[in-house]
Formats: C-alpha cells, sequence, structure tokens
C-alpha cells in the first residue's frame, strides 16, 4: 500500500479489514487527508431469516439458485459443482428481513473521510436479487447514504443482475468485466455495459495481462469502448502495479495525477 502511495495512487481499493487497518496507519502516518479508499461491505451484515443470520442457510440457498433459478447453460461452468440439498421454499423467501442494528455495527468500522466510498459486495447481491429481494436493498443503501457514504453496487453475475440492480439508489455498479470470467456471456456483458445508463466501474481488469501491450489494450477497450466510468484493480507486486500506472497512462484522458 504504501508503494502505491508513492507511485501517486491516492484511493485505494481495501477489500478486508486489514487493508483498512493499513489505510488508516497510512493516513497517520503521513498525515494526508487525501489518501481515501473503498470500503467494502456485504449486505449479509444486516440479513435475517427466521432470526438467524442468511449465511446459516448458505447450501441451502445456493441449492436453490442452481435448481430453480439459475440458467441451463451455467451448469457446466459451475467448478466445482456444488452438492445440491434442500431448497428454499417460497414462503422462506419471502420472510428473509433486514435488521438496520446488525448492519450499523457492520457501518461503525467506517469513517466517510477515510472510505467515502462504500462498495456493497459479495455473493449476497447476487443471490438476493436473484432470489427476487431487490427491496432488501432499500434500507441499506439508505442507512449508507445517511451516515455520508457514496454506495457502489458491486455483482458478479451482470448479465442477470444488472437489469434487477438498475432502480437501486447508488452512485455506480461494479462488475468484472473479463473474458476469463465465468458464469456469464463476456459479449452479452460488453453490450449490456454499452447500453446502460448508469456509471458502470470494471472490476479486476488485470486477471491474466502481465504483458504491457495487452494492459494498453485492456483499457483502451474499457475506457474508450465501454465508456467504463473507472475500473478497481487488484495488482499482487510491485512489477504489476508499475505495468497497470504505465498502462493507465496510455490513455490520455485518464493520466493519474501525480503528487508534487
Amino acid at each position: 500500500m504504501r508503494k502505491l502511495y508513492e507511485e501517486g495512487f491516492s484511493c485505494l481499493d481495501l477489500p478486508t479489514p486489514y487493508h483498512l487497518q493499513r489505510l488508516k496507519e497510512l493516513r497517520e502516518l503521513t498525515e494526508d487527508e487525501n489518501l481515501i479508499g473503498f470500503g467494502h461491505i456485504g449486505i449479509e451484515k444486516g440479513i435475517f431469516l427466521l432470526g438467524k443470520p442468511i449465511e446459516q442457510f448458505e447450501s441451502k440457498i445456493v441449492s436453490t439458485l442452481i435448481k430453480n433459478f439459475l440458467p441451463p447453460q451455467w451448469m457446466k461452468k459451475l467448478s466445482p459443482f456444488p452438492k445440491l440439498g434442500e431448497v428454499l421454499t417460497q414462503r422462506e423467501i419471502d420472510r428473509i428481513t433486514f435488521d438496520p442494528s446488525r448492519f450499523d455495527e457492520a457501518l461503525s468500522s467506517f469513517h466517510p473521510k477515510e472510505t467515502p466510498f462504500l462498495l456493497m459486495d459479495g455473493p449476497y447481491n447476487d443471490w438476493l436479487l436473484t432470489l427476487g429481494r431487490v427491496d432488501l436493498f432499500q434500507d441499506p443503501i439508505s442507512k449508507i447514504r445517511q451516515k455520508g457514504f457514496i454506495p457502489i453496487f458491486s455483482a458478479q453475475w451482470p448479465t442477470l443482475v444488472l437489469p434487477k440492480a438498475k432502480p437501486l439508489e447508488v452512485a455506480a455498479y461494479a462488475i468484472p468485466i473479463h473474458p476469463k470470467k465465468s458464469l456469464f456471456d463476456f459479449d452479452q456483458t460488453c453490450e449490456m455495459v454499452k447500453k446502460f445508463d448508469k456509471p458502470i466501474i470494471g472490476l479486476k481488469p488485470f486477471m491474466g495481462r502481465r504483458d504491457l501491450k495487452k494492459l494498453k489494450a485492456t483499457f483502451s477497450f474499457l475506457f474508450n469502448e465501454l465508456k467504463v466510468y473507472l475500473t478497481i484493480g487488484e495488482v499482487s507486486s510491485e512489477f504489476e502495479m508499475k505495468m497497470a500506472f504505465k498502462g493507465i497512462t496510455e490513455i490520455p484522458s485518464f493520466i493519474p495525477f501525480q503528487r508534487t
């Protein structure tokens, strides 16, 4: 994280509590209030069924999705294929509820000055929307806004979920846009992004792309053709960081800000 900061990046992705703590420490060390990040929060922190956390029903939810909701052509892409068991009844799906007090506990880890953007992510976004419970997102999004954060919705199944998520009052939608990302049709996703009239953020654009020429082509495709608003990338080494930096500087209108 320190290396990214020294290279000029001042808005960082913070997918775990560990990364969030590192940002807090770096802000304190550098005394740079312009250093901010994307916090991550899962809606499941406040979702319950029959008085129990929704995570306790994960296997049942997965079985329900596979048996009753997911397109048949997706089944061959599931690897490893999960063991199927009991499914949720429609009555159980209807009884899934949101507990604001539990969600507030999760929100208390963040501060708008450190993480003005909160990325609502995790598999439950896709799962709950596919189950038809878009209503469960209204209250947590309102809470995020009331606390002074900017909500961003993340989905891993864009072709299935984005149309259902469009009514949500979020600032942007973050989705993977990569031909190697399974469980959706890449071409169909790209066509949807082109027609989507709300800001799109591209996730994990660097997957398997260590070659500078490929990175340049990736950024050009994302920003010039798909017109994504921004990208959130994952780098695992200083080499990948520098390659990503070189790639983005090839797009004139997206040259990163340099501290002086």
